[in-house]
């Protein structure tokens, strides 16, 4: 899986219960959601391994492309499909030696141009742009002025993604912006009908 398809961008939280996780994947992964993202709080290997193993799966399943959150050293042990730096990795040529193996690579960018210039210059496959709104999940990032995002999509040719607070209903205001899709968390994940959540979100989506 050398691309990303449009659509949402799921992201998981492994400290959920993985029965949880399991049951909404098997019903979202027949929808248009581009890939899954596994956090990196993992409370242990075994925990990890655990969750890794059972997701690769069912995503390969459905032909759904699952990346490790930083965790780079991960591609080595099991067929996860890439990565996502939250920040701009250290020695990024040594990391794809040492991988040794094609791998999706995504990169989080902030108010500052020169990430995503960066991300463009290293060939990354997409970059994610966080936080949209404000956002418990996305309690780490700064809220990303609009005008930053325009200009990346205009000024780099990267598929774009956009992230933090965003919900069916706020979506209709990034409609100006031509993003490639959007990353979710709990819109979906902690929703009592995870598909009918989905749904709602992809009406707002310009695939």
């Amino acid at each position: 899986m050398n691309r990303i398809n449009k659509g949402i961008y799921l992201i998981v939280n492994p400290s959920d219960d993985l029965k949880k996780i399991h049951s909404c994947l098997e019903k979202v992964l027949p929808l248009p959601v581009c890939a899954v993202q596994l956090w990196d709080n993992f409370s242990s290997d075994e925990q990890a391994r655990k969750i890794i193993e059972n997701l690769t799966e069912i995503c390969h399943h459905y032909n759904k492309p699952i990346l490790i959150n930083n965790r780079w050293e991960w591609l080595l042990q099991y067929p996860l499909d890439g990565v996502h730096f939250d920040n701009i990795p250290e020695q990024l040529q040594g990391i794809v030696q040492t991988v040794g193996r094609s791998f999706l690579k995504g990169l989080t960018c902030n108010n500052d141009l020169k990430t995503v210039e960066w991300a463009y210059k290293n060939s990354f496959d997409y970059i994610s742009f966080c936080s949209m709104f404000p956002s418990i999940t996305a309690n780490s990032c700064e809220l990303v002025d609009r005008h930053v995002v325009k200009r990346a999509i205009e000024h780099f040719s990267l598929p774009v993604f956009l992230a933090g607070g965003i919900t069916p209903e706020n979506l209709k205001e990034l409609s100006d912006i031509s993003y490639h899709g959007i990353a979710v968390v709990s819109g979906i994940m902690s929703a009592n009908d995870p598909v009918k959540a989905a749904e709602q979100y992809l009406k707002q989506i310009k695939l």
